[in-house]
């Protein structure tokens, strides 16, 4: 996912984008053009531009009405990205996300990074940034290995369980991302990397003593160290990377992180990812990608959890013995994705082949198990900038929802179909 916060202060970088690329583009043209969309302005500053679209087609059993197949033409994601030096130690990040692309379209504020940059050991990025977690979050939607890998994932961050910031209690972040600031680095010849945070977590709500989000992540890196920006990840390299094999642990807590006002719960949430891509002799690629979460709510009553999936109980006068207020009811329990590939050397047509099977399985305390099965391939054209994926989905993951860990919860196995384009630049 990712997201944006309803202020007035997203309205002046809307109106102002046109301008900074206008004046982005005279720079290039004036000074040196470098390389693709980057810019140099002189020896120590540079900017670059560029974007990313994901579109989909997906079909779904009796999602419909008549118990009918489900057909569905979404855009799932349209990015911007400005990134830019201003001083040899001192970069800048600006990415956008439009939020509602199938509702109209408003391009918000997902990125807004001021970085201090001084050491590989030691950095420090301030603004609104990825959430230290798990690889699947660190990924982002762009550098995933497969396409559904939030739609039919485990359960959200909870910077990424919902698409807008909001301060009565209903969200942590948006897509992943939260204000705050984060201290990263990487020590043994970049095979240990960090990345440690304070955020803003839950706003109002349950956490009335205004609690701040700590998250860390570690990894190491047993064969190639991967090579990415900041301490961002990627889901496969396509064998770009060599062999690698890298086991990371994350961890999350906020106090009173989870819950209603009144009924309030410290919120604990831990992870352990692994990823192995080996090259084979004959060229073709392995690729297998291992998620584990651990969730707890501690101080939580699980009453109030039901009665908070019932939006109509909001509605309701707060003398109501039935109402509730906008509440935030994280997931609590065990979950775990697993899948593998295999990236075929010889080129079809102008891109390669990649087979890959996934599985998900996600056990809720206190409401039912679900999982999905999925089986797919992807047309690899130019890694992660130019891909097409075809998949076949089975489970009832797909009909009980990504956010309703309530006790009744309930679902059938349903099959669905999912054909997906990416392109970026």
């Amino acid at each position: 996912m990712s997201g944006l916060y309803e202020h007035k202060a997203h309205k002046p970088f809307r109106s102002l984008l046109p301008s900074v690329l206008l004046t982005a583009a005279v720079a290039g043209y004036s000074s040196v053009s470098l390389a693709g969309a980057t810019f140099k302005i002189d020896d120590t500053k540079w900017l670059s531009l560029g974007a990313g679209l994901r579109t989909s087609f997906f079909a779904q059993e009796s999602a419909a009405d008549d118990s009918r197949w489900s057909n569905d033409f979404t855009v799932d994601n349209m990015r911007l990205y400005l990134n830019a030096q201003i001083h040899e130690y001192i970069k800048l990040e600006i990415n956008t996300e439009c939020q509602t692309c199938n509702s109209g379209g408003e391009v918000r504020l997902l990125d807004a990074i001021g970085k201090f940059e001084i050491d590989p050991m030691y950095n420090l990025w301030v603004g609104r940034m990825l959430v230290p977690a798990e690889r699947r979050e660190m990924n982002g939607p762009f550098y995933s290995s497969v396409y559904n890998i939030y739609s039919v994932g485990t359960p959200f961050e909870p910077s990424d369980f919902n698409t807008t910031i909001r301060s009565d209690g209903t969200s942590a972040g948006s897509f992943g991302r939260d204000d705050g600031a984060t201290v990263w680095g990487a020590f043994f010849e970049g095979r240990f990397q960090y990345a440690v945070g304070v955020f803003q977590g839950l706003r109002g709500g349950a956490n009335k003593d205004d609690n701040l989000l700590y998250a860390q992540r570690v990894s190491y890196n047993f064969w190639e160290v991967e090579k990415n920006p900041g301490y961002y990840t990627s889901g496969t390299y396509y064998g770009k990377g060599g062999d690698i094999l890298t086991v990371a642990v994350s961890n999350q807590y906020q106090e009173d992180g989870a819950g209603i006002v009144g009924d309030s719960g410290d919120l604990r949430a831990t992870s352990v990812d692994v990823l192995m891509e080996k090259v084979l002799g004959n060229g073709g690629v392995i690729t297998l990608n291992g998620e584990y979460k651990n969730y707890e709510i501690s101080g939580f009553n699980m009453s109030s959890r039901d009665r908070l999936k019932n939006s109509n109980t909001r509605n309701l006068p707060a003398t109501d013995p039935d109402f509730v207020a906008p509440g935030f009811a994280m997931f609590e329990g065990n979950a775990y994705d697993v899948s593998a590939m295999y990236l075929f050397p010889q080129k079809v047509g102008i891109g390669l082949i990649q087979p890959f099977v996934r599985y998900v399985n996600t056990m809720p305390n206190n409401s039912t198990n679900r999982n999905v099965y999925e089986l797919g391939v992807n047309y690899v054209i130019d890694g992660h900038n130019a891909r097409v994926g075809l998949s076949w989905l089975y489970g009832d993951r797909l009909t009980k929802g990504v956010g309703d860990f309530s006790s009744d919860a309930d679902g059938d196995d349903v099959n669905a179909v999912s054909l997906n384009f990416q392109y970026q630049i």
